[in-house]
């Protein structure tokens, strides 16, 4: 078996409303793209990683992120879409034949830790399909125009994070599925679930954020801060 990793960096962080995209904002004089690609080139599980980065990022990308920090096991920066999805797509068609499975992260969760992005590798050899997740701490509320519609039971609600891992052959056909149907969706899982794959939940961290708005920023330091401290 040969896993790839796809680390989906095409986005704009239009919510960050900062003068950079957001991947690429430090943090303790560090890219968070970094400190993600790190996780994934020290892991024994994969094998290769493929970037996915906005063209006029790739060079950067390659120079001072690639290079400086050693990040050996990174074969290709792929050119972005204008959405995640077709930016993963992208990512999905630059892979190697021999590639089995493929692990798909979003870059600005920089704090998915080794234990568990090595249990969701394993489940997602195993039975094909995979995601880390956290079970929902709130009440969850359906709501229509700002009134309420129904309270969802909290016990069966999810929240669905990266990574998520697949064998190639499945996401790969999602991926076109999706493409020819001109369907979009919120992550990679919902697009293999439309072709009636069942896909199974790994049990995630909720430190495992995305960082999408400067609170996260602040959260995400601290959260590595208190890491490099142990």
């Amino acid at each position: 078996m040969s896993v790839c990793a796809i680390i989906a960096a095409g986005g704009r962080g239009v919510r960050m409303a900062a003068s950079i995209n957001k991947q690429f904002l430090e943090i303790n004089n560090k890219p968070i793209i970094a400190y993600t690609i790190e996780k994934f080139n020290q892991s024994s599980l994969i094998d290769d990683i493929v970037i996915v980065v906005p063209e006029e990022w790739i060079e950067f990308v390659s120079e001072s992120i690639v290079s400086k920090y050693n990040f050996s096991k990174v074969s290709k920066i792929v050119k972005g879409g204008e959405t995640r999805q077709k930016s993963i797509f992208a990512g999905l068609k630059e892979l190697e034949e021999n590639v089995t499975h493929v692990v798909i992260h979003d870059a600005v969760r920089p704090l998915i830790n080794r234990q568990i992005l090595e249990n969701v590798i394993n489940k997602g050899k195993e039975v094909g399909a995979a995601i880390v997740a956290v079970r929902a701490q709130d009440t969850v509320k359906r709501v229509n125009e700002n009134k309420i519609e129904s309270t969802l039971n909290r016990e069966i609600i999810w929240l669905a994070q990266t990574p998520q891992v697949f064998q190639k052959d499945i996401i790969l056909k999602a991926y076109q599925k999706a493409a020819k149907d001109n369907i979009s969706a919120t992550d990679d899982s919902a697009l293999v679930e439309r072709m009636g794959v069942t896909v199974e939940v790994v049990e995630g961290s909720y430190s495992n954020i995305k960082i999408t708005n400067p609170a996260d920023l602040g959260l995400a330091e601290f959260y590595l801060n208190r890491h490099n401290k142990k």
